[in-house]
């Protein structure tokens, strides 16, 4: 398994001999809902893929449809024959897109991808009332290789009914609480119990990158906790858990790192 870090909630995962990118930002600023006023993000410095850059892709993998997971700019310059794999609401916009092979998920639902890959969509944070968005496992079929995906807020009394132990959980440690919302990223404490939780053999964050916002949201907005935080409650927690920490555009092959 490699793992490659792009920025924010993007990634690259090599994992079965299948390349995977994730919730793709590689072009443009990142607008939510078609309002700059509202909230725009910028990359600090240039992304380390563009849509010409990229490595050839087998699978689009989409946890939620909001504008950061599911950036129409990029996702427009992508290859739409490229097959995805989306939560309900991301599934929506690949198709006005016109993506022509998209796999909607929903909790719980799972696909074999080419008989190698099974894809699992956990559930997510629950955006709205009744819109609950996706986290993902994958597992490897041949070696039984796993990896859990969640963006944003998993509801852990969900996930411990179903998942046992996972190799590699890639999710946020620094916490956001907006208004009316609420918390909706995990920081460092909910993140030590999704690591409790899953007992992975290495923790990697998400949700984090070198970026700049403007608008209203981005001022309204707390965030919770930092990444040495987190390590030190990991390394406090007992957990043999390895935290691995890649900077953006930076490919971490797994089994190169040993307790």
């Amino acid at each position: 398994m490699k793992i490659t870090r792009i920025d924010l909630n993007s990634w690259i995962f090599h994992i079965c001999g299948q390349t995977i990118l994730v919730d793709p930002w590689l072009v443009d600023p990142l607008v939510f809902y078609g309002q700059p006023w509202l909230f725009t993000a910028y990359h600090n410095t240039p992304v380390a893929f563009t849509p010409c850059s990229l490595p050839p892709i087998d699978l689009i993998l989409i946890s939620q449809g909001l504008d950061d997971h599911c950036h129409r700019p990029t996702l427009e310059q992508l290859d739409r024959t490229i097959p995805a794999i989306a939560s309900p609401t991301a599934a929506k916009v690949l198709s006005s897109l016109g993506y022509t092979n998209i796999t909607s998920l929903a909790n719980w639902q799972e696909l074999n991808f080419k008989e190698k890959l099974q894809i699992t969509a956990v559930p997510g944070a629950e955006i709205g009332p009744g819109q609950e968005e996706n986290g993902y496992l994958l597992k490897d079929l041949s070696s039984g290789e796993t990896l859990y995906y969640e963006p944003h807020l998993p509801p852990l009394d969900k996930v411990k009914q179903k998942i046992d132990t996972v190799d590699v959980a890639i999710a946020p440690v620094i916490g956001q609480i907006f208004p009316f919302l609420g918390q909706v990223i995990i920081g460092p404490s909910e993140a030590l119990g999704l690591a409790q939780t899953l007992k992975p053999r290495f923790f990697l964050p998400t949700a984090a990158g070198d970026i700049r916002s403007t608008g209203l949201l981005p001022m309204l907005v707390r965030s919770i906790g930092s990444i040495p935080e987190f390590r030190d409650l990991l390394a406090k927690s007992g957990l043999s858990t390895q935290l691995l920490e890649p900077e953006p555009g930076q490919t971490l092959e797994i089994l190169d790192f040993r307790f």
